[in-house]
């Protein structure tokens, strides 16, 4: 009897401990996540002005307890809003997207029809995205606009950003190379102050001196260092923005329009372990004279949408 008794208690001990046993996060959810902040910690452009031990416990406090990686996800959405960066963002496996709160949207204004003279070149930069053969194509077709309007009478060329959200920057720059000049007219620069140069040299984009996208077949003017209008607007973004910076700083180069979006920070991307990636704002935009950037870019002349065009046009023919 005495043994039944004692094996009873002993159950009864064991039931109460797992009872009273606080639930917690899973082991594979608090991993994710922790790969998730560590990267974070390591590479983001405001890595030196975080308190790292507090954004994890609000974070960690924001997922609770958590079992599986896709519980979370609202964890990182936390964490790209306490970066406060406002252009980082999180690619699930599925194609899906998490951004944090507060990040930048911009919009732009209706772009109005317009003419342009005889003795003005114009080329628009629209956004890109895709592979690097669509990127060396995409590099191929701004030299072609180009090409295709130069001649000794040209006085002067139109660059319009405007609408460009970004994307890929390198095969802008290595379209518009022609009309901006060959040499360093931009930089990446982190918060330790490292620095990278980007620019443009015969037909390639390069950083570092390094070429990042070669268009196949590049053009040079026949009237070289022209001079160059540069159309902005509100839904100029990201490596739109980069655009923008190449031509700040550069002689005989006037911008016109509205302000940019104010995302004019580099993005690196990260691969998870469940092949997610998530995209870092890891440093700032400077043009060449290395003026830090991360906030929209002004024009030096502002002007609505309906008056943009012909106000460039009337400085470049003066």
């Amino acid at each position: 009897m005495k043994k039944y008794f004692l094996i009873s208690l002993l159950f009864v001990g064991l039931f109460s401990c797992n009872e009273d046993e606080e639930p917690r996060i899973a082991a594979e959810a608090e991993e994710f996540l922790n790969e998730v902040l560590n990267i974070m910690e390591a590479n983001s452009i405001n890595r030196n002005t975080i308190d790292w031990t507090e954004f994890r416990s609000k974070v960690f406090e924001r997922v609770g307890t958590a079992q599986t990686i896709d519980d979370v996800y609202p964890g990182i959405g936390e964490a790209l809003t306490l970066l406060g960066d406002n252009h980082s963002f999180f690619l699930k496996p599925d194609g899906g997207s998490i951004w944090g709160r507060g990040t930048i949207r911009c919009d732009a204004d209706l772009i109005f029809s317009f003419t342009v003279p005889e003795n003005i070149g114009y080329v628009k930069v629209s956004g890109f995205s895709g592979s690097s053969q669509e990127g060396v194509a995409f590099a191929d077709r701004i030299q072609d606009q180009i090409r295709s309007q130069d001649s000794p009478d040209i006085i002067g060329w139109v660059v319009d950003l405007r609408g460009n959200t970004g994307g890929n920057m390198w095969p802008m720059l290595a379209g518009i190379g022609p009309v901006l000049g060959e040499g360093a007219s931009g930089h990446f620069v982190d918060p330790d102050d490292s620095r990278q140069a980007w620019g443009y040299n015969n037909g390639r984009s390069i950083i570092q001196g390094n070429t990042v996208v070669q268009s196949s077949n590049p053009y040079e003017l026949i009237n070289p260092n022209p001079k160059v209008a540069v159309l902005l607007d509100n839904d100029i973004a990201s490596s739109g923005e980069a655009i923008a910076i190449a031509f700040v700083g550069r002689e005989n180069t006037r911008s016109f329009g509205s302000p940019t979006c104010g995302l004019s920070t580099a993005n690196s991307g990260f691969t998870l372990s469940n092949d997610s990636q998530l995209i870092l704002t890891v440093s700032y935009m400077a043009d060449r004279n290395l003026k830090l950037y991360g906030t929209p870019i002004v024009p030096d002349v502002e002007a609505s949408n309906e008056e943009v065009f012909d106000r460039a046009v009337f400085w470049l023919s003066e």
